[in-house]
Parts: structure tokens; C-alpha cells; sequence
């Protein structure tokens, strides 16, 4: 059972995981694997409304994807892509990452790869990781201008998609511990976090919604 002080630190942590940038035109977009396919639907839904000429998916397989994604993160991407009606060949798969770090600079490298000259970019993510990617992309490709963005959902929508409260708590525990962690770490940039956010955080650790913590020497962004 979830205590009703859990639920409401965890809507904090949602809440300040988005970023509130109004997706716009850029040169193309980037979708970070993971297991959540409504990352592909929403980078096929920008590329619908002319957002960007071009998207790179992103990723290789975790423990959480390697059942469900057996082809590997990206590829499930590009293939959920193209059956929402994205052409094939605005697509580049990027199949290796398996951080978010990595996601930014292989994608960076596949870009240069096939001489495309990014400005901008649409940084695509789950919605409890909008801060923490956005944080990543800048420390480690500061000449893009970044618009960081997710599938537009509550928490409570959220939870019943994964069909696991505690799961989704624990994955916004962990984003957030990443925020206060990586930028000493040099991983990405340090943002500014309101105290009432390290408060939601630091009860959430107390009660026990730790499985997503990593050990402050352990170095992966």
C-alpha cells in the first residue's frame, strides 16, 4: 500500500521532471530507448506535425527490455515508427547506447556519420526523465540548442500504463537521485533543484523506493 505522503512526492518529482518547453521545428529529433514504446508514438506524432525532417532512435537493450525488445531498443523504435506511417529512410538506428550518455554522443557520431548538421533537436524521452536528459545532452553536446519533451500524461495515467506504482516511484527516485549525483560526476550539467524536491526525494529513499538508486561511485550516465 502506498501512503497518500509517497503519492504526493511522487507527483512532486513528476511534476518537476518536466521540462515545459513548446516543441518546435528543429533539424531533427532523438528518441531515447527504453522500454516505454510511447516514446517512438510520440516522435512519430512530431515528425507528423513537421517538427523535424529526421529522427535517430537511440538505444540497445537493459534488463527491463531485453525480453521485450529482443531486436534492441531502437530498432522496436524505428519498426513502431513505421507503422504509425514514418518513411523508413528518415529514420537512422543507432543500436549501442545503454546509458543515457552514450544515447547523446553515439547519436552525435551516427549524425556526423551521414553528414548531418544538427542546430537544434528534439530531445524525446519518458516523461520522468525529461530533466535528466536534458541535463545530459547539454554537458555533453553544448552547440545544440535542446527542446526536451515526453508523451503529455499524468502520473496517474503514467502508472496505469506500466501497471506497477511502486516500479514507476522507484524510476522517479532514481532520475532525480541522477540530477543531485551526475552533475559532480561531470555526466551533465548541474540544475537548479528546488528544496521541496530534495524533501519529496529524501521521504521517498526513507520509505523505501530505492531499487533505482545507484552507488555514488558508480560512474554511468
Amino acid at each position: 500500500m502506498i501512503s497518500a505522503q509517497a503519492w504526493a512526492d511522487a507527483q512532486r518529482l513528476w511534476d518537476f521532471q518536466k521540462m515545459g518547453h513548446e516543441p518546435r521545428p528543429c533539424s531533427v529529433a532523438i528518441g531515447l530507448g527504453s522500454h516505454d514504446l510511447g516514446v517512438a508514438d510520440t516522435t512519430a506524432d512530431f515528425y507528423h506535425r513537421g517538427m523535424m525532417p529526421l529522427i535517430v532512435f537511440t538505444g540497445a537493450t537493459s534488463r527491463t527490455t531485453r525480453d521485450r525488445m529482443p531486436r534492441g531498443e531502437a530498432e522496436h523504435y524505428r519498426e513502431r515508427a513505421v507503422e504509425l506511417g514514418v518513411p523508413d529512410d528518415a529514420i537512422l538506428v543507432e543500436p549501442m547506447a545503454r546509458n543515457t550518455g552514450e544515447n547523446i554522443r553515439f547519436s552525435q557520431a551516427l549524425l556526423r556519420e551521414h553528414k548531418v548538421a544538427a542546430s537544434s533537436a528534439l530531445l524525446i524521452s519518458k516523461p520522468y526523465e525529461e530533466r535528466r536528459a536534458y541535463a545530459t545532452a547539454r554537458k555533453l553536446w553544448p552547440e545544440v540548442e535542446w527542446v526536451s519533451a515526453s508523451t503529455p500524461m499524468t502520473l496517474v495515467n503514467y502508472v496505469d500504463s506500466i501497471g506497477d506504482a511502486r516500479l514507476v516511484i522507484d524510476m522517479l527516485v532514481g532520475a532525480q537521485q541522477r540530477l543531485l549525483l551526475y552533475p559532480r560526476q561531470g555526466f551533465m550539467i548541474e540544475l537548479y533543484i528546488p528544496d521541496d524536491v530534495v524533501a519529496a526525494y529524501g521521504r521517498l529513499c526513507v520509505a523505501g523506493f530505492t531499487s533505482r538508486l545507484v552507488s555514488e561511485n558508480f560512474e554511468s550516465a
